[in-house]
C-alpha cells in the first residue's frame, strides 16, 4: 500500500488539541438530551518526518464539557504510537489497530468502549487519514480498490465468530468485487444519498423549523429529521408542521437521543404515527438490545435506527442478531475507528441490515462519508434505502468540506479522511485561550489540555 521510498520515515509527535465551537449561543445541535451542546473535537495530528510532509488528521467528537477528558484520553496513547515507523503503520494498519485496542492495560478501561476506545479509533482514523495522503486517494477510495483478502485483515474478528466468520467475510466482498469500477464511477459523477437534519433541532421555532424544512426539500433532499422526546404535545405539533411543510412523499425521521423508557418510546411514536414517521432514532439506551427489539415490535411498520452511541462490533452483532433495528447508523468517532466500522458494515450485510451514517456535529460528515461510500462500493453494493445524515454546520473549518449537490454527498477526491481543519480555525477556538473563547467572559467551566507534542525519546 505504501509508496516506494528511498529512506525511512517515522511518527515524530501526536498533537492533541481541545477545541471548541460555541454552537449553544444558536441552539445548532440541540436535542432532548443535548438542549445546548457546544460542538466540540478532541483533535489529532499524527505528526512524521515522512519526505513529502504527509501528517496524519483526525478526532474524536464531544458536545463541549469533557472534550478536555478526551483530549487528555488521546493524548495518553502518545507513548504507544511516537517512534513508529511510518511504513510499517501503512503497510499493516489492521495490525496497527489491534495493538492499541489489544493492548491489556488500555483495555482494563474498557474494554472497548468509552472514553478510551473513541481516543484509540481517533489515532486509527489519522493513521488511514496519513496512509491514504501518502497514496494519493480519499480513503473511501482506497478502501474501496483494496483486495478483499486485504480487506479481511483489516478486521478484528474476536467475538464475532458466532456471527460473521472470515470466510463469510470474504464471501460478501468477493461478491461485490465485480461492479467496483461501475460504482465508483457512479459516486463520482452523482454523489451519495443524504438526508438532512438543519431544520429538525429542538430548539429551533416552528417558523424556522417550517421554513428550512422547505428549503431542505428545494435543495434535493428526499428525507429530513427531526428531533424529539422532550414534550409530546410540542412533537406533535412540530411533526404535524413539518409534514405539512414538506408534502406526504417526503421522509420524516425523527429521533429521541436515548431519551424514553420502553413503553414510553411506543406510546409516544403511536402518537406520532399518523404523521408518517419513517424511523425512530434512538428510542432507548443504546446498551439496551432487548429494549430496541420491544420497541421495534411495537411501533411497526414505523422503524427503528440505532448506532451514534452504540459502543462497539459487539453491540452491534446483538443488535443484528436480535433483530432489534431496521436501521444501523455507524458513527465515524464512536467506534475504534476505520477497522472497526469496517467490521460493523460487513456485519450489516451479513444480516442484510441497511446503513445509514451518523453525522452532523463538527468533522463527522467530513469523515463519515468515506465509510458510507465504501460500503456502497465494497461491501453492501446498493443505494437503496441508504442514506447518510447531513447538517449544515462548521464545514467552512475544514481543508476539505463536504459538498452537498441536489441532495447528495459529492464523492471526496483529495487525499485523506477528510478531516483536517484549517489552522485559523485551530487557532481561533481553543478552549479556553484562542480568541473566540478569550472574547467570552463566562466560557463553561473546564479544565483544557494544552497544545503539546510528544517527541521520540532515543532508544524507543
Amino acid at each position: 500500500m505504501p509508496p516506494a521510498e528511498s529512506a525511512p520515515a517515522y511518527i515524530t509527535a501526536l498533537d492533541v488539541l481541545d477545541v471548541r465551537f460555541p454552537t449553544s449561543e444558536s441552539l445548532d445541535g440541540s436535542d432532548a438530551m443535548n438542549p445546548e451542546p457546544d460542538y466540540s473535537a478532541a483533535y489529532v495530528v499524527l505528526r512524521t518526518d515522512d519526505a513529502d510532509g504527509h501528517q496524519g488528521h483526525a478526532l474524536a467528537f464531544t458536545t463541549g464539557r469533557g472534550n478536555d477528558v478526551q483530549a487528555n484520553a488521546i493524548d495518553a496513547l502518545a507513548p504507544y504510537v511516537v517512534g513508529r515507523s511510518v511504513q510499517e503503520v501503512c503497510a499493516d494498519l489492521g495490525g496497527f489497530a489491534r495493538s492499541l485496542v489489544h493492548d491489556p492495560q488500555l483495555r482494563w478501561l474498557g474494554p472497548e468502549k468509552g472514553v478510551m476506545h473513541m481516543a484509540i479509533g481517533a489515532v486509527i482514523n489519522a493513521a488511514w487519514d496519513l496512509a491514504a495522503k501518502r497514496v494519493g486517494k480519499p480513503v473511501w477510495r482506497l478502501l474501496g480498490e483494496m483486495a478483499p483478502e486485504e480487506l479481511v485483515g483489516q478486521v478484528d474478528f474476536r467475538w464475532l465468530s458466532d456471527a460473521l466468520t472470515p470466510q463469510e467475510a470474504l464471501e460478501i466482498l468477493r461478491k461485490a468485487e465485480p461492479g467496483r469500477p461501475e460504482r465508483i464511477a457512479r459516486l463520482l459523477e452523482r454523489g451519495y444519498p443524504a438526508y438532512t437534519t438543519t431544520p429538525g433541532w429542538l430548539g429551533y421555532s416552528d417558523e424556522k423549523l417550517t421554513r428550512l424544512a422547505r428549503e431542505a426539500v428545494a435543495e434535493g433532499f428526499t428525507q429530513i429529521k427531526l428531533k424529539v422526546g422532550a414534550s409530546i404535545e410540542d412533537d406533535v405539533r412540530r411533526m404535524r408542521a413539518a409534514r405539512e411543510a414538506v408534502g406526504p412523499h417526503i421522509r420524516i425521521a425523527v429521533d429521541a437521543n436515548q431519551r424514553w423508557d420502553i413503553q414510553v418510546a411506543i406510546d409516544w411514536m403511536r402518537q406520532l404515527a399518523p404523521y408518517d414517521p419513517y424511523w425512530i432514532e434512538e428510542p432507548t439506551s443504546p446498551d439496551d438490545i432487548l429494549g430496541h427489539a420491544a420497541v421495534r415490535k411495537g411501533v411497526s411498520p414505523i422503524k427503528v435506527a440505532t448506532g451514534e452511541h452504540v459502543a462497539n462490533r459487539v453491540v452491534f452483532k446483538q443488535l443484528l442478531q436480535a433483530g432489534a433495528i431496521d436501521i444501523a447508523q455507524i458513527d465515524s468517532a464512536r467506534v475504534g475507528g476505520v477497522n472497526e466500522n469496517i467490521a460493523i458494515l460487513l456485519l450489516a450485510a451479513k444480516f442484510g441490515v441497511p446503513v445509514c451514517p451518523h453525522a452532523g456535529g463538527v468533522g463527522l460528515c467530513e469523515m463519515v462519508q468515506h465509510l458510507a461510500m465504501f460500503d456502497y462500493v465494497a461491501v453492501c453494493g446498493t443505494l437503496e434505502d441508504r442514506v447518510i445524515e447531513y447538517v449544515d454546520h462548521l464545514h467552512e473549518h475544514f481543508v476539505d468540506p463536504v459538498r452537498i449537490r441536489n441532495g447528495h454527498y459529492l464523492a471526496p477526491t483529495m487525499p485523506g479522511l477528510s478531516a483536517q481543519m484549517h489552522a485559523k480555525s485551530l487557532d481561533d477556538f481553543t478552549y479556553p485561550d484562542g480568541p473566540i473563547w478569550a472574547s467570552r467572559t463566562s466560557p463553561p467551566a473546564a479544565v483544557s489540555i494544552e497544545r503539546r507534542r510528544v517527541v521520540v525519546v532515543e532508544g524507543f
